[in-house]
């Protein structure tokens, strides 16, 4: 137990070590005045205007901004689903790796764009070299970019007054330029240093122990692996993901990549306390999510640590936990980590088999899902956070009887509508979908593990699409036309209706007059404002999905007992 709270506490101290200055870097690579950054990017920057024909970056109301995100994401799409269907024809691809299928391209071209790189393939044997480059790694970085764009565009709306939320080509190529391509240099670098391959060769043939010939797939790993943690994707280059040795090699390595998907969805908080002028804010709510993970990695690691009970009555040692799905190489403090950190940050990369973990084990994976603002993914996290922040200023006014208000914004019907919206459709896409797939046999028969684990397989699957986080119960057989495009679907709207629903609300806050602090304004940068914000998050999470949990993985607990 000491040695595993002393690996927790390096990487949380690592991650606040860096968090800091990040926040402060976000801040001045997106200010709408000159830095010293604009210097040594802007060359960049303007090639790639004049390249995409972009001659005016002006500033646009929000309703531009949107259509110019949802362009540009409909024209990456229409790119991607050609590679992956004509991939058989393509260069770079010495494995003859041949053409994806219809609806499996649909659910994979959704899944990257909408940053949760869901894989219903496995990735060393269902991409060429050059879709795993063009492709996937593209995609990584572009929507990434496309939520930091949208995260960072909110807390602007938010610290100024006016109807011009920005423009979104010049946020989303700065977010690559400035932020996702040298901190992806970095990572890379390191990997490949800690021994992760970063090569264009297919594969190697070797001859095992056993006098066996093997082909072990090989590539561009190490520079994949970067982005698709720093960028909160999680895809894969091989199935098994960053349980591979080749993506993950060792401690090391597992620590760095932890610290890559954790570290930009830290420090945007405190960036958005820096735009705002309210740096205790900015702690506050940073502080709301990580009290929130602390306690969701304290009960997965107890509930692994102590082991299966079923196992435990037969007499069998639980004294090493259940290890069952996890890499000897990284021990039950190190997974139980990877775990709670990539659903909260909605990455979805594994270095375990969380379909094996410990009902409870389990439990907690799906609860970070299911809130979906603890973190989460690069910006679309923080704005998710935000929403909540507003609801519980709304709801603390109504209970003190003053009209709330937000950053001096008054808070109305008109917004909260909105947020309220954006709050429903999430439950919606995952209990909707999850109803009809038990419904029917196209949904039932993909299911490995009857019973009480395979309601929370189902459950899992359309939490993690709703999420845009990408991990799975990988026993769930999810590669037929059914999940493809049912999945597909809730990705598609998990993604695009809350980021157009919040930069409404942000668009909506910003053209009211602020109005000036008083002795009976409801203060939202102290510890009073982070209790009822967790209050609010656990409280809503609860009444929306405790039912369904307790079919699930509560259920499946209580049988084992």
């Amino acid at each position: 137990m000491g040695n595993a709270v002393l690996q927790f506490l390096i990487v949380i101290l690592l991650l606040i070590i860096i968090a800091i200055p990040l926040s402060k870097y976000l801040y001045l690579a997106f200010a709408k005045e000159k830095t010293k950054l604009d210097r040594f990017f802007f060359p960049f920057e303007k090639i790639i205007y004049r390249i995409a024909g972009i001659k005016n970056v002006e500033e646009t109301n929000w309703k531009k901004y949107v259509l110019s995100l949802i362009a540009s994401n409909i024209a990456l799409i229409g790119i991607s689903y050609l590679i992956l269907r004509f991939q058989q024809f393509l260069p770079l691809n010495p494995a003859k790796i041949g053409n994806m299928e219809q609806t499996l391209t649909f659910n994979t071209v959704i899944s990257f764009m909408t940053n949760t790189n869901l894989q219903d393939y496995s990735g060393e044997t269902g991409l060429s070299i050059l879709s795993q480059m063009i492709f996937v790694t593209m995609m990584m970085f572009t929507s990434a970019a496309t939520g930091l764009a949208v995260g960072i565009t909110i807390m602007r709306a938010l610290s100024t007054k006016g109807k011009l939320i920005g423009n979104f080509y010049q946020d989303y190529v700065r977010a690559n330029v400035r932020v996702l391509l040298p901190l992806s240099v970095i990572v890379t670098l390191l990997l490949v240093g800690l021994g992760v391959p970063q090569t264009l060769d297919a594969g190697t043939t070797v001859t095992t122990l056993a006098g066996k010939v093997q082909n072990i797939a090989l590539g561009p790993v190490a520079s994949l692996e970067a982005i698709k943690h720093i960028g909160t994707n999680g895809g894969g280059f091989f199935g098994v993901n960053s349980a591979h040795p080749f993506e993950n090699p060792n401690v090391l390595t597992n620590i760095i990549e932890i610290l890559s998907m954790w570290s930009i969805t830290a420090a945007l908080p405190l960036t958005y306390g820096r735009m705002v002028k309210s740096k205790k804010q900015g702690w506050i709510i940073f502080g709301t999510m990580f009290a929130v993970l602390i306690v969701m990695l304290g009960i997965v690691y107890q509930s692994e640590q102590t082991g299966n009970a079923a196992l435990n009555k037969l007499g069998f040692s639980h004294e090493q936990g259940s290890m069952e799905g996890k890499e000897a190489r990284f021990g039950i403090a190190q997974s139980s980590l990877f775990t709670a950190v990539t659903t909260a940050a909605t990455t979805g990369t594994v270095n375990s088999m969380h379909d094996t973990l410990t009902p409870i084990g389990g439990l907690v994976p799906l609860t970070l899902m299911m809130f979906n603002n603890i973190f989460g993914g690069d910006g679309v996290g923080f704005v998710n956070m935000l929403m909540y922040a507003i609801l519980a200023v709304f709801l603390a006014g109504l209970m003190v009887g003053r009209t709330p208000e937000f950053l001096g914004r008054k808070i109305e019907p008109k917004e909260m509508k909105l947020i309220v919206i954006a709050l429903l459709i999430h439950p919606l896409l995952i209990l909707g979908p999850s109803a009809i797939a038990f419904l029917t046999h196209l949904g039932t028969d993909a299911i490995s593990n009857p019973g009480f684990h395979g309601i929370t397989q189902v459950i899992y699957q359309y939490a993690s699409s709703a999420a845009n986080n990408g991990s799975g119960f990988e026993g769930l057989g999810d590669n037929t036309p059914f999940w493809n495009i049912s999945a597909g679907i809730v990705m598609l709207l998990g993604r695009y209706l809350s980021i157009i629903a919040m930069l409404a609300v942000a668009s909506s806050l910003m053209k009211k007059q602020p109005v000036p602090e008083t002795i009976g304004t409801f203060r939202t940068d102290n510890v009073t404002f982070g209790v009822i914000l967790i209050g609010t998050v656990l409280i809503v999470g609860a009444l929306t999905f405790f039912p369904v949990l307790v079919l699930g993985p509560i259920a499946e607990f209580l049988t084992i007992r």
